[in-house]
């Protein structure tokens, strides 16, 4: 800053001054700030501006994974509203350990962001307990809860898991079988569907548990095991993932399956691929666009202290039938 004052020939209480409020100076000068700043490459410290108007104009967001569509394409949406609105957001990836998501918040919350989402709405204790104390706004998407920190958007992952098992028995599909990825949500998903499906059917469904993200590989590689370990030759497969899907799809193919009389196949997430697999794949869609301009309309009300209809904000699901089930 002192470096932009000599430039401009004025001192660093008035480039500070300029900084924070154009209109204390002339124009003359603030020209010459400006040329100053564009010479130098000058970045003011927002972080010093956010200790003392307690604004840093940053949100926080945390998700799983950054390349997964689910959760990029929910941010994008939330990003564009945020941005129009002179916010930028700050992304931490946390993977599936409540342990990591814990470090990447205590490292964002040293920012000082002015308001953080989550995803999923199970954290450590350590997590909520520092949430609290920040007194920021909080929304916690990709699920709902009765109880959140703040406030939550997104849908109930054991009602859309006991859709997808109503639907399959509704289809006629005597046999099931889950594969999901090691993902707590999707855990519950799958817990919910066994359930309901062998309460409809009276038969045991079978499950293939990975530990990791879901890929075309394990896909592949669910079906094999679904054929060699459990005699599953027929019937439903309900997957965590679209990804996995597909790749049921291509072991289905390579093995001569026909999907669906043979094997049907039921995904998650109704990904941009779902309707020009071959064939066209059955997926339970969640509106991401929807959820993430509900989020980013959620923290804004915050800001303004407009109050919220409600602390949940339930978007719903949908099953897109396609000619896999």
């Amino acid at each position: 800053m002192a470096d932009v004052g000599r430039l401009a020939g004025v001192s660093q209480v008035t480039v500070s001054r300029a900084l924070s409020d154009p209109s204390m100076v002339s124009a003359e000068t603030l020209r010459r700030i400006q040329e100053a700043i564009r010479v130098t490459g000058y970045v003011p410290n927002a972080l010093a501006g956010a200790l003392a108007s307690n604004r840093s104009n940053l949100i926080s967001a945390l998700v799983p994974s950054v390349t997964n569509v689910v959760y990029s394409s929910l941010l994008h949406a939330f990003s564009k509203i945020m941005r129009e609105r002179g916010y930028q957001l700050m992304v931490g990836e946390t993977g599936f350990d409540p342990a990591e998501e814990e470090a990447v918040i205590a490292t964002h919350l040293s920012r000082r962001p002015d308001a953080m989402l989550l995803t999923g709405i199970h954290h450590s204790p350590g997590s909520r307990r520092m949430l609290m104390s920040a007194a920021i706004p909080v929304v916690e998407v990709w699920d709902i809860t009765e109880t959140p920190i703040d406030c939550c958007v997104g849908f109930s992952h054991v009602a859309a898991a006991v859709a997808a098992a109503n639907y399959a028995h509704g289809r006629g599909y005597e046999r099931a079988a889950a594969v999901t990825a090691g993902d707590e949500r999707a855990a519950r998903r799958r817990d919910a569907f066994v359930k309901q499906f062998e309460m409809l059917r009276g038969a045991p469904v079978a499950t293939i548990d990975f530990k990791g993200h879901a890929s075309l590989g394990g896909g592949r590689q669910a079906l094999a095991t679904l054929i060699a370990d459990h005699g599953f030759s027929g019937g439903v497969v309900f997957c965590s993932s679209d990804q996995f899907a597909q790749g049921i799809l291509v072991e289905a193919k390579a093995r001569g399956l026909a999907v669906p009389r043979e094997l049907a196949v039921i995904g998650f997430g109704d990904q941009e691929f779902a309707p020009h697999t071959d064939p066209p794949l059955t997926s339970v869609r969640v509106d991401r666009d929807m959820l993430g301009s509900a989020a980013a309309d959620a923290l804004l009300a915050r800001f303004a202290k407009i109050p919220l209809v409600g602390a949940v904000t339930d978007i719903g699901f949908q099953i897109m039938e396609r000619e896999t089930s």
